[in-house]
């Protein structure tokens, strides 16, 4: 199957999370915000006309006569089928609710730098955002981090992935979530490598992997920039 990713043209954002597994299972993908008419392609199914099931916001997949929204959701959809998830629905679900997780977790990360409204520039709400980004890296980064830390623990081996011996869909999106946190809080992350050693290694072997590499070295992967979900502020990362 072909599938069709649509998202915004010009930050990873939320689409990194579809992109990854799409590069790793060495899928066939339309990404439609690497063309002229993507954008317009993507504003069209927001509107909604002849869906049945009209998406709420990108990203969006389509694959075939299916349209999916959300990100959990859809990788709730592509793991079976890019055999990035385990067989056994325990496992499905196990994967489903690490990355429902990293949503929150994600959210969070978002928030330290627009605290008070999405609609509004950092430079409005930069006191605000000097408040939330400490409390985020004294309570919320450890407690996220922490979390995946035990997961890795549990495991036989220290360089299995979250769910074992066999990477899923969740190893990639705990590999976006701490590269994007390298680049917003690179001060803040340095001192968490030694904290989060097992966390901190996932992020590493993902890296490594050969059609994970490819892709990072391509120019189909967009830069970390400062409209996206991770932005650099320095006076955040203390």
């Amino acid at each position: 199957m072909r599938y069709e990713l649509y998202y915004w043209p010009t930050i990873q954002g939320r689409g990194e999370f579809v992109r990854l597994p799409f590069e790793e299972a060495g899928a066939d993908y339309f990404d439609a915000a690497r063309t002229k008419r993507g954008m317009a392609m993507m504003m069209r199914m927001l509107e909604g006309r002849g869906v049945s099931y009209p998406p709420f916001a990108p990203p969006i997949l389509k694959a075939g006569r299916v349209l999916i929204s959300q990100t959990a959701n859809i990788l709730l959809f592509l793991g079976p089928r890019l055999h990035l998830v385990p067989a056994a629905e325990s496992a499905r679900l196990w994967a489903h609710q690490l990355q429902l997780t990293i949503a929150d977790f994600i959210e969070e990360i978002h928030a330290t730098h627009h605290p008070i409204a999405g609609g509004l520039y950092y430079e409005q709400q930069k006191r605000e955002a000097r408040l939330r980004a400490a409390d985020f890296l004294k309570n919320r980064l450890p407690k996220f981090l922490g979390y995946f830390e035990r997961i890795l623990g549990g495991n036989a081996k220290r360089d299995h992935y979250l769910l074992g011996s066999r990477l899923t869909y969740a190893d990639l999106s705990l590999f976006q979530t701490i590269d994007g946190l390298n680049y917003a809080l690179p001060r803040a992350m340095a001192r968490s490598g030694r904290r989060y050693p097992r966390a901190i290694a996932v992020h590493e072997r993902v890296a490594e992997r050969p059609r994970i590499a490819a892709y990072l070295a391509s120019e189909r992967r967009l830069a970390f920039n400062q409209q996206g979900l991770f932005r650099h502020y320095p006076e955040l990362d203390r």
